[in-house]
């Protein structure tokens, strides 16, 4: 059977708080992106089993439901149409999304976003670089010595070769700077007149600028180091920042004939002079000494444990980006040139992968099964989120038997000092890159193996009972002849309230009269009571208190909007007599208003009655 789109939506927005409750909504390829005002209004048990949601998660402030390929699109309009939003990109929904976020993670933020785009020319260097290796070291076929071998180590390497230019390149996107200026930048901390950071061992030039203040025989307070930057990606970032700002606030002030010429050249030459005088020498003296932590931290089984247990924990916060850069800087340094963090980060996930795939077999649910078993496959090749927010961290259990796992494997890791020749590139693709096949297999085998493990014997699955809804102790007769104002196939939709009924093309608001929000018609009241248009249930109350929804037979699904614009008036004039979720019959009063409140707010108080899922229906008469 075909999921009803409008039906799905509707749902939707009755259980994440209303359209009032929403900022910015955005779809990409599978999931609804939504940026929630306040999440404690959201009902996540009912999204969760939402006919045509297939999983849901919280991640860096958006609320994501997974819908699937070819399908989020028509749910995306239909929210549209009831919600009456405009649609959003999904820049537009990660800016609503980072205003929400505390500062750290704020900080934190743009370096993931600096490195993901860059991933996959990393990776296909990586990649290669592991095969170029590996095709050296067979006996027999001498291949290290050949042109073949050259020329492919060469392409291999130049990604890491130059990678401050293609983080600058990136920052500068990310930053909002010129990308060429960026490039300038990139290819400034590493050019050629310098002496090349990994041979700054050998002995360097330097430049007097400022003066010469000597305080040794080898140094000068004010001297500025003539050396590259080879390796490094904390100083780039920075300094690509600096030069976005500056530049920003030159095309700001300069006037626009001069701007062309005097922005980019002022902008390059005062980022240059604080990169190398200032940003350079602290953050990449600062980046060595993370370097150099982390890779003792990793070769100490005890750290190993550690960061193995909590990466999945940096993944939820989306901050395992950041490991990125120490990942970069250990392939960089011509001493170590292996990725010993990769292992770390490989048996954490593969620990999520296992726990998913235990929830996926031994779940009754078939919809729980649906999601987790895809879910899976993906974590096993490095991507975790659909695991870890769409089922393991939702049971709970999984999860931590997940941390367990990826605790162990670590300590594995860091006991056989294995390591990777690329990053960005865990779980079964790491095949490709890793330097001990056997022994990877084995770590790939502990950590998802006891994730499974834990899993299976320490998680059950909870049966939820359906929420019985009370029926109404009562009914009481609309104190009026409730006349049908909309009729169709499934059923008829009663005046709501006594009055003049006026054509949806009358109704003084555009949204409501065009039709975008479903077929209907507007009534001038002559009381100030809505009653109920059917038998049915309420499945809305917004929280401004001015518009109740019903769902009705054959799943009809009304809206009766009190007033244009009311929501403006925060409930002042309006009493709800029900709430989400009551039954009612019909000419069972469920609203009360005022009249005089609505036009003192100058607004229109004509009571819009629409069946907001007309589309459905192919005989609709109002």
């Amino acid at each position: 059977m075909a999921l009803d789109y409008r039906k799905c939506a509707q749902e939707i927005v009755d259980h994440i708080g209303g359209r009032d409750n929403v900022a910015q909504a955005a779809h990409c390829a599978t999931r609804l992106r939504l940026v929630i005002k306040d999440n404690s209004k959201v009902d996540k048990d009912y999204l969760d089993n939402v006919e045509g949601v297939k999983g849901m998660f919280e991640s860096n402030g958006q609320l994501q439901l997974i819908i699937g390929t070819g399908t989020v699109n028509k749910v995306y309009d239909e929210f549209l149409s009831i919600t009456g939003m405009t649609a959003a990109t999904k820049d537009d929904v990660k800016a609503a999304a980072a205003a929400k976020q505390p500062l750290w993670k704020q900080l934190l933020k743009p370096i993931g976003d600096v490195f993901v785009p860059i991933l996959p020319a990393i990776v296909a260097s990586g990649l290669m670089m592991g095969l170029v290796e590996a095709l050296g070291k067979i006996p027999g076929l001498n291949f290290a010595g050949t042109d073949w071998y050259a020329f492919l180590d060469m392409v291999a390497n130049t990604a890491f070769a130059y990678l401050p230019v293609i983080v600058a390149i990136s920052a500068a996107r990310v930053f909002g700077g010129n990308i060429f200026l960026g490039a300038v930048i990139g290819l400034l901390m590493i050019h050629s007149a310098l002496t090349n950071g990994w041979s700054a061992a050998s002995g360097y030039d330097v430049w007097y600028l400022f003066g010469h203040i000597k305080i040794t025989d080898n140094y000068s307070l004010l001297q500025i180091n003539q050396l590259g930057y080879q390796g490094h990606v904390i100083p780039v970032i920075i300094a690509v920042l600096l030069m976005s700002n500056i530049e920003k606030w030159f095309h700001k002030h300069v006037p626009e004939m001069l701007d062309l010429f005097i922005t980019p050249l002022c902008t390059v030459l005062i980022t240059a002079l604080v990169t190398f005088t200032i940003i350079g020498p602290i953050f990449s003296g600062l980046e060595t000494v993370v370097l150099q932590g982390a890779s003792i931290l990793v070769k100490n089984p005890l750290g190993a444990m550690v960061m193995g247990a909590i990466y999945p924990v940096t993944v939820v916060m989306g901050l395992h980006h950041m490991y990125n850069v120490i990942e970069a800087g250990m392939l960089s340094d011509p001493e170590l040139m292996l990725n010993t963090w990769m292992p770390i980060a490989s048996a954490a996930n593969f620990a999520q992968f296992g726990a998913c795939l235990a929830v996926g077999l031994k779940a009754k649910n078939n919809k729980t099964k649906v999601v987790a078993i895809p879910s899976a496959l993906s974590a096993s090749l490095g991507i975790t989120e659909p695991a870890i927010f769409g089922v393991n961290l939702r049971f709970y259990k999984p999860f931590l038997a997940g941390m367990v796992g990826g605790a162990v494997g670590s300590i594995f890791g860091a006991i056989t000092g294995i390591g990777a020749t690329a990053y960005g590139v865990t779980g079964i693709p790491g095949y490709l890159t890793i330097n001990n096949l056997p022994v990877y297999t084995l770590l790939l085998a502990v950590s998802g193996g006891i994730a499974f493990a834990g899993t299976w014997f320490f998680w059950n699955e909870e049966v939820k009972e359906p929420k019985k809804i009370a029926e109404p102790e009562a009914t009481v007769e609309a104190s009026f002849e409730q006349k049908p104002v909309i009729t169709c196939e499934a059923g008829t939709v009663l005046a709501p309230v006594k009055g003049t009924v006026v054509p949806q093309d009358k109704i003084p608001d555009e949204t409501f009269a065009t039709g975008v929000l479903g077929a209907g018609v507007g009534i001038e009241p002559e009381d100030e009571t809505v009653y109920a248009p059917f038998d049915g249930q309420i499945s809305s109350v917004a929280e401004s208190k001015h518009a109740i929804g019903l769902t009705g037979p054959n799943d009809m699904e009304v809206l009766i909007h009190v007033g244009v614009d009311t929501v403006a008036m925060n409930g002042e004039g309006f009493e709800p007599l029900v709430k989400e979720g009551d039954t009612v019959k019909v000419g069972q009063p469920i609203l009360k208003f005022s009249n005089d409140a609505i036009k003192a707010a100058n607004h229109p108080n004509i009571v819009v009655v629409l069946l907001t899922n007309s589309d459905d229906f192919s005989k609709v008469n109002v």
